[in-house]
């Protein structure tokens, strides 16, 4: 109730002189007229009213009050920074009068007394901001909505001041962690993850398997601000069987099925709350999961399998596949609802074939890292770096890092070369007919690549001439060691 009252007396602004009784000085204060246009007074220890008003009038945030009939009673100085709209504009005035009179776009005082909850909406402000409105109710002893607190924030200036304070903080945490990409295509795709780690939107990674779409996944959590707060929780939806994925999702209530540990058990969801779900090869989702799946991306809620109450869930939900998911959605084998929720920002991840520059820097990373594991020291001969650059690399990263740990292990030389390959890798090699052809066509490649940058002066009027992209043509130019 002190609180309650506080607030209604810093809404009158009041200034009157304070009084001294029994040692302690204090100060009658003056309500706004309520509906019958009477004044209410109240007579408050002076002190204790001053160090509110400090911190309600001093907060950066914007802080507001209404009462149940969305009537505003208190507006900060900073509501005004944000709005552009003088605070006596809304002392007094409903929120509806407001939103009419085109100084709120929308009541979030309604949505809270409507939902009995915290509810966020968004503002436009000035100067190109985008003001967040969180409003929280206050309930009395009764359980009813009393008043309605609302807190205003700029989002763009909170976006921009964290993203400075993540690039200062990826200096010093992430120099020489992470893959350092020589191919310009994985370039774009790192800053593109850099760049939505903080935007709480769905992510797809799209590739063959092997390239690195769980590392980004990880990268992309590990820069984000959920980092801080909850965990990376990753699930194979092709590794766990079918019926046993739900639970592992969803969690179960004790007595769920026969078998079940007392007490239930969380699902993966509610282990990732306020981080990040990592759904790897999500088309592998039973079309009973994909429903359930598109229920929590709508509403943010979960149910435990047996349970009866539904649980908020603040998950960020990653996905990654090495299917075609438009094709699943043309043959019906994936809900196209899903594929929406699920596409917002897509990130397709080239095979290693395609980024033949990044071929050495695993090649190096992997042989590093191993030699360390089991205390050898190692080499390549160039013959050995040739084949590498020319081998298709079916499995991706993941065959070559395979392959490094193997021949770490059992070449007995200090130097790995061409003739320690396995047979399984040595038959193609020694045909040399898919190497020729490949290298014949290579070789066609960068001449024309070098004729056509003879007559153009830009990578851009390059691709033109070409009917290509400046990307690909940059990354190629690239890989073939042609200076621009």
């Amino acid at each position: 109730m002190r609180g309650e009252l506080l607030l209604h007396l810093y809404a009158t602004r009041s200034r009157e002189q304070p009084v001294q009784f029994d040692g302690t000085r204090y100060r009658t204060l003056t309500f706004l007229k309520d509906e019958d246009g009477l004044f209410s007074h109240l007579i408050f220890q002076d002190d204790l009213f001053f160090d509110l008003y400090n911190v309600v009038e001093r907060s950066y945030d914007g802080i507001s009050m209404t009462d149940v009939h969305g009537v505003t009673k208190l507006v900060n100085g900073a509501v005004e920074r944000y709005t552009g709209i003088p605070r006596e504009y809304f002392l007094g005035k409903s929120a509806d009068r407001l939103v009419t009179r085109g100084f709120l776009q929308e009541s979030v005082t309604a949505k809270v007394l409507a939902e009995r909850k915290p509810v966020t909406v968004f503002q436009g402000g000035t100067n190109d901001q985008q003001i967040v409105m969180t409003g929280s109710p206050l309930f009395n002893d009764t359980g009813e909505i009393q008043q309605v607190v609302i807190n205003f924030r700029d989002i763009s200036e909170l976006v921009y001041l964290y993203q400075q304070h993540l690039q200062e903080k990826q200096v010093n945490d992430y120099s020489g962690e992470r893959a350092e990409h020589q191919d310009v295509e994985m370039q774009q795709i790192s800053s593109m993850v850099k760049r939505v780690a903080n935007v709480d939107a769905t992510v797809l990674f799209m590739g063959e398997t092997g390239v690195g779409k769980d590392v980004f996944a990880t990268e992309l959590y590990e820069r984000s601000r959920r980092s801080e707060h909850g965990d990376f929780i990753k699930v194979n939806c092709g590794a766990i069987p079918m019926d046993l994925l739900e639970s592992e999702l969803f969690g179960y209530e004790d007595g769920a099925f026969s078998g079940a540990k007392r007490k239930g058990k969380p699902g993966m969801f509610e282990l990732a709350d306020k981080g990040v779900l990592f759904l790897d090869e999500v088309g592998e989702l039973p079309s009973t999961l994909q429903v359930k799946l598109l229920r929590v991306l709508q509403d943010g809620e979960i149910r435990r399998i047996g349970g009866t109450k539904t649980k908020f869930v603040d998950v960020r939900i990653v996905s990654a596949t090495n299917q075609n998911l438009r094709e699943m959605v043309k043959d019906g084998t994936f809900r196209e609802d899903l594929y929406y929720r699920l596409n917002v920002l897509p990130i397709k991840i080239p095979p290693l074939r395609e980024r033949k520059n990044d071929i050495d820097w695993f090649a190096q990373h992997f042989m590093d890292q191993y030699s360390r594991k089991y205390r050898v020291e190692k080499t390549y001969s160039e013959d050995f770096k040739i084949w590498m650059r020319a081998y298709h690399w079916p499995g991706n990263i993941r065959e070559l890092a395979n392959l490094i740990q193997r021949l770490v292990i059992t070449v007995p030389d200090m130097m790995i070369d061409v003739r320690h390959l396995p047979a399984d890798y040595a038959k193609p090699v020694q045909d040399g007919g898919d190497n020729l052809l490949k290298r014949a066509a290579e070789n066609a490649e960068r001449e024309l690549l070098e004729r056509t940058f003879a007559e153009h002066k830009t990578t851009y009027e390059v691709a033109r001439a070409l009917n290509s992209s400046q990307a690909t043509v940059a990354r190629k130019m690239k890989n073939y060691g042609i200076n621009v």
